[in-house]
């Protein structure tokens, strides 16, 4: 099995590990499963092969968790993240292919610090809400997705520049987490990202990730709701953080 995926043993358990924790953040908190995974596992693998690999484990979740609302969402606000992020993606995928190892490493874990720290901050970009913040947004989420798996955190300082209700924005997120995912496996397939190996892996990572995902649910409280996402957020930065320290 190891063989197959190209990974020690210690590596496939440390995977399995990382992949269950972070799906049971997702399962409590509703995001930072591709963050959390990549602020760990860059360590020892490089974000090139992490990307294609987190795409199953996105794909998964989304399904999984997927929820009603679709009737609430902002379709054309949807739609233009998602064509925005289908342009963007490309750029990105390039650049971490174009780019040394360490340095991609290093990008990678810096975008994870800066992302987390604007959402913990609630910092408003108001340029974001407009026609052309937009689809700006839409491509700056898809080249970070290509750089480091965490275009989520991109789109989601652009729901909080545009102040739209709960349940819109759940909405529309669920429309773009698709499309997005759509496009993205095409981008992989043709610039080559998606092989065998990342497809394997991905494959053999989404049981681990959907346990952690039904742990999380199971265990998320209603009261503590308001400190899911600070206290998620804190971690990101801290993980991140000795993840550059360490390959420093």
């Amino acid at each position: 099995m190891t063989d197959l995926l190209h990974l020690s043993a210690h590596q496939l358990m440390a995977l399995a590990a990382i992949t269950f924790c972070a799906g049971l953040v997702r399962g409590f908190s509703g995001f930072a499963l591709s963050a959390l995974v990549m602020s760990t596992a860059v360590i020892f693998l490089p974000p090139v092969q992490l990307i294609p690999m987190l795409w199953f484990l996105e794909m998964a979740a989304s399904v999984v968790m997927f929820k009603g609302g679709l009737a609430d969402a902002d379709r054309s606000t949807a739609t233009g993240l998602i064509i925005g992020s289908g342009i963007g993606l490309p750029i990105g995928l390039s650049l971490t292919l174009s780019i040394p190892e360490q340095t991609s490493k290093g990008i990678a874990l810096g975008l994870l610090i800066v992302l987390a720290a604007l959402q913990l901050s609630r910092v408003k970009m108001p340029f974001l809400a407009t026609r052309s913040g937009l689809y700006g947004s839409g491509i700056g989420a898809g080249i970070i997705t290509g750089l480091s798996g965490a275009g989520g955190m991109f789109i989601a300082l652009y729901m909080l520049a545009r102040n739209l209700p709960a349940r819109v924005m759940r909405g529309s997120m669920s429309i773009y987490l698709m499309g997005a995912g759509l496009i993205g496996l095409t981008t992989h397939l043709l610039i080559g990202t998606m092989d065998q190996i990342a497809t394997v892996r991905g494959l053999a990572l989404i049981p681990p990730t959907l346990l952690g995902i039904f742990a999380g649910r199971a265990l998320f409280t209603p009261r503590f709701e308001p400190f899911y996402k600070p206290v998620c957020l804190t971690l990101l930065i801290g993980l991140a953080t000795i993840g550059l320290i360490r390959i420093a």
